[in-house]
């Protein structure tokens, strides 16, 4: 499944059009930086679902994962995996989507995983912004509990401080579709 670099540039443009903030920002790994991404902005957005959709289809093609299911950590990770299956059944590929809740129902099933997830799934983890890695490794832990097997996750931005190499750390390859330097902004004064 090959991806036009037309289709990466729109969506770097879409991410700092919607999603990119700079100032003063605490982020929820308790850093300071000055600079925020709200990539939920893009990723809810009906053009953002389209291009992450049709770049995770490709990503996932060019490493030969073969997942069944894909999904991650509510709330970031929610439309991503939403819009990579979408894409992946309209090229005819069955592809199913799940969410990890931050903390398992107080009631009816009581379940941690909602959706089409099912014990033995091969499963690719997704997160719309990779900082340390920590949501991917929650999620990650989250399914693996309930049998599941990791072929790698996808990021939608890593802001590359440190997340990519804790993931890696963890034994799990990480696909990335756009870098915080392919946004034009400076890692190395966060």
């Amino acid at each position: 499944m090959a991806t036009t670099g037309d289709e990466k540039a729109r969506l770097r443009a879409l991410l700092l059009d919607r999603s990119v903030k700079r100032g003063a920002f605490t982020l929820a790994s308790g850093r300071q930086s000055s600079f925020y991404i709200d990539a939920r902005r893009t990723t809810m957005s009906g053009e953002g679902l389209a291009l992450v959709g049709a770049l995770g289809v490709a990503a996932i093609a060019r490493r030969k994962w073969q997942p069944q299911t894909i999904g991650g950590l509510t709330l970031g990770a929610d439309p991503v995996a939403y819009a990579i299956a979408v894409a992946a059944h309209a090229r005819g590929a069955p592809l199913n989507a799940f969410t990890v809740r931050k903390t398992a129902k107080q009631h009816g099933t009581g379940r941690r995983i909602e959706g089409c997830f099912e014990t033995g799934d091969a499963v690719v983890i997704v997160e719309d912004v990779i900082t340390t890695g920590a949501s991917a490794l929650e999620a990650i832990a989250a399914v693996q509990v309930e049998g599941a097997r990791v072929l790698g996750v996808l990021a939608v931005v890593d802001r590359e401080e440190g997340g990519a190499t804790a993931i890696a750390a963890a034994g799990h390859a990480l696909e990335v579709l756009v870098t915080a330097r392919e946004l034009g902004l400076d890692v190395s004064g966060r």
